[in-house]
């Protein structure tokens, strides 16, 4: 017996419109599961489903004095991450897509997804998802409904997105909603066992850019399978954003308040994975005169004001970190917003019942169960929890969250920050010279693929614009076009835009900037260039800080030769990587904006100035 219209009906809330029903019923007629629910996001349906998970094995109760109300999953090895190469846009014209998407022709994608969704959730129950990204109603916010045959996806799209009646509620009001369809895709026919983390060997995440619709097959992991996250709030967004003059951003949010005078300030970053972006969301000042807050660490939606200014939401409600390296050391606050309500996903087992991963402490315990549900000593040569092990945990226990983290209408930004971990060249901080050099410096976010990769030859670099390399709905090309676009909306309102560095080294491989904590001083100048109160020097790749009006007191191991170091601008260098840069501008043919290709001529510019006055720029000296 499956699950009929009659039956939808029956589970629905009363509010539930009819598209909603036929949309919901045409999928349980497909995908054949034995019961539906929908979920209303209470703290009883919480409590059921997690009852029901430590009784299926899914889930392990961590010990309640130490960690109350939290959950310890662990996944089968095969599906730990997003799969990149199993992820498909698929418009209407691959040329929509760009060369740097899967691009997959949406009539036989939709084909291949009918045949993997019949009879997908035989045995499992279909659970309904009504959420809102962003605060409920906010004028930035959307909605949308994942259905999905896995409890494990609901109890975690609880915690990131405000999930339920709410939700429900502005649907049932004829607000646009995003279409989401997830399966594990291992049905329970007959002769089949269940098993603590059911998913299948082949993979679908597709994304329908036109219709605005997720499809999501064969996938547990939270990447692939919380259709809210990087699905909607990205890839999809990205091209509502495009068509509706807003931006979906792979960003965080911080706020600081500048103490002498009370003045706020908000900044949005964006940086590729192991740049510490969360770390930087949850900055904690080794610097007097700054009270820091988190608004989000992952994604921002911004859109322009009422006073022409733009402004920023978290769409999310949790955060969805990487647990390893993660400490009170590192990031005292994420380790305070995991200490109850939380997920956790693929961390090792202590003995009383709590959990433990590399970098949580200087030396393991004696004994753990590691994340493959194995036996772990000192003596054993693995890891205890697989490196891009998880944790979900509700953004308002961050004792730092921002009192208008929830604020409808977003907060306004005052600067935005890109970044990559570059061992060389690419010094501490940069500001943009303009906006479309702002948007110059965002197409040329890169990250060294290795620690080795410190030549500068082509090559050595892996390209990730704006950190959205991965999450953009639509060709990356276009991508720019719309940011430029943008910055013509707002004008001298665009917020003003720099480039960090926390990772460049000396000859022998150390870094040369303590970051963590103290990049609380870059923060600090960055914020005085918004505010107008410091100049600047002009150099080869923006405009960079004084010495003198740098705060580096307190910094015992930090030189004004280690200054230098970071501040030398060899000419040469950024030569060659101009044409880096253009090698990899030249795939995307002529949709790359004209001013991008301007930009780049303007850098050669001040290439050529630097190599007419001296071999290497230090503009510290």
């Amino acid at each position: 017996m499956t699950v009929t219209e009659k039956d939808v009906r029956a589970a629905a809330p009363a509010n539930t419109p009819e598209d909603v029903i036929s949309w919901v019923s045409d999928i349980a007629e497909l995908t054949k599961p034995e019961k539906v629910e929908f979920m209303d996001g209470s703290d009883a349906e919480w409590t059921r489903l997690t009852d029901e998970m430590v009784e299926s094995g899914m889930f392990t109760r961590l010990n309640p004095e130490l960690r109350p109300n939290s959950f310890l999953a662990r996944s089968l090895p095969s599906d730990v991450a997003r799969v990149e190469s199993r992820t498909f846009i698929c418009s209407e014209d691959p040329e929509d897509a760009g060369p740097t998407n899967n691009w997959a022709d949406p009539k036989e994608m939709k084909e291949t997804l009918k045949e993997k969704f019949d009879g997908s959730m035989v045995g499992r129950t279909m659970y309904v998802i009504p959420f809102s990204m962003g605060p409920v109603g906010g004028p930035i916010s959307q909605l949308g409904i994942e259905i999905t045959d896995s409890p494990y996806v609901v109890v975690n799209m609880r915690i990131m997105t405000r999930m339920g009646e709410a939700a429900m509620e502005q649907i049932a009001a004829g607000k646009q909603w995003v279409p989401a369809v997830h399966s594990v895709g291992m049905p329970l026919t007959e002769g089949v066992e269940d098993t603590t983390w059911p998913c299948n060997e082949e993979k679908y995440i597709t994304q329908f850019p036109e219709t605005n619709e997720i499809w999501s097959y064969g996938s547990g992991y939270g990447g692939n399978a919380l259709l809210g996250k990087k699905s909607f709030a990205l890839r999809i967004a990205s091209t509502m954003a495009r068509d509706n003059d807003w931006m979906a951003e792979h960003m965080l949010i911080l706020g600081l308040t500048r103490e002498s005078d009370g003045r706020k300030f908000y900044v949005t970053a964006a940086f590729p994975s192991a740049c510490g972006k969360t770390n930087l969301a949850m900055l904690q000042p080794t610097i007097p005169g700054y009270k820091v807050e988190t608004v989000g660490d992952d994604i921002a939606w911004m859109r322009p004001g009422p006073d022409g200014r733009l402004y920023a939401i978290n769409p999310e409600a949790g955060f969805f970190g990487v647990a390893p390296g993660t400490s009170f050391k590192t990031n005292p606050m994420a380790m305070e917003s995991m200490r109850a309500n939380a997920i956790f996903t693929n961390v090792a087992l202590t003995d009383d019942g709590d959990v433990w991963w590399e970098g949580l402490s200087k030396n393991p315990p004696a004994h753990l169960i590691d994340w493959h549900g194995n036996e772990w000593t000192n003596d054993s040569d693995t890891l205890t929890s697989h490196p891009n092990s998880r944790f979900t945990a509700p953004a308002w226990q961050c004792p730092i969250i921002a009192p208008d983290w929830e604020a409808p209408q977003g907060v306004p930004i005052d600067a935005f920050l890109f970044g990559g971990r570059r061992a060389t060249n690419v010094p501490l901080v940069a500001e943009a010279y303009d906006r479309e050099h702002g948007v110059f410096m965002g197409v040329t976010v890169s990250s060294e693929v290795t620690a080795a990769a410190t030549d500068l030859t082509v090559g050595a670099l892996r390209h990730d614009p704006f950190a959205m390399l991965p999450f953009c709905g639509y060709n990356m090309a276009d991508y720019w076009g719309h940011w430029l676009e943008m910055g013509d909306e707002l004008g001298d309102k665009f917020p003003k835009t720099f480039y960090v560095n926390w990772f460049r080294k000396d000859e022998d491989g150390k870094f040369l900037w303590p970051g963590f904590g103290d990049n609380s001083r870059v923060i600090a100048w960055i914020l005085e260039r918004v505010a107008g109160d410091v100049d600047a020097i002009d150099g080869i790749t923006g405009r960079y800080p004084k010495y003198e009006d740098f705060n580096l007191e307190g910094l015992e191991d930090f030189t004004k030769e280690d200054w230098d170091a970071l501040y030398t601008i060899d000419p040469d260098n950024w030569e060659i990587e101009s044409d880096d840069t253009e090698s990899y501008l030249e795939q995307f043919g002529d949709r790359v904006p004209k001013a991008v290709y301007t930009q780049l001529e303007k850098l050669r510019e001040r290439i050529r100035a630097a190599k007419g006055k001296d071999d290497v720029e230090s503009p510290a000296n």
